[in-house]
């Protein structure tokens, strides 16, 4: 986990985690962390780069946007304020 927050090295430059941490502290198969980064599967890279096989991932927020009370499969229309948001590039 240091690794990854001090910053690794990678073959289109280095990358460094903003925050990351376990899941839960008995479950370390499971992490999240938080980057700003837009570059092609970064975060399996950053983790493959380590050693790690990447099972699965899952986005919770991109772009001031959360997934929050959506159900699996689920979506919805974005409000004019959430689009005009995007629009302006103020979530950088």
């Amino acid at each position: 986990m240091q690794r990854i927050a001090d910053g690794i090295e990678l073959e289109d430059g280095p990358i460094h985690a903003d925050a990351i941490s376990y899941a839960t502290e008995t479950d370390r198969n499971q992490a999240g962390i938080e980057i700003h980064s837009g570059r092609n599967r970064i975060v399996r890279r950053i983790f493959e780069s380590l050693g790690y096989h990447v099972v699965k991932l899952d986005r919770v927020y991109f772009a001031g946007l959360t997934k929050k009370n959506l159900s699996r499969g689920r979506w919805r229309y974005l409000t004019q304020e959430e689009v005009n948001y995007l629009k302006m590039g103020s979530f950088e």
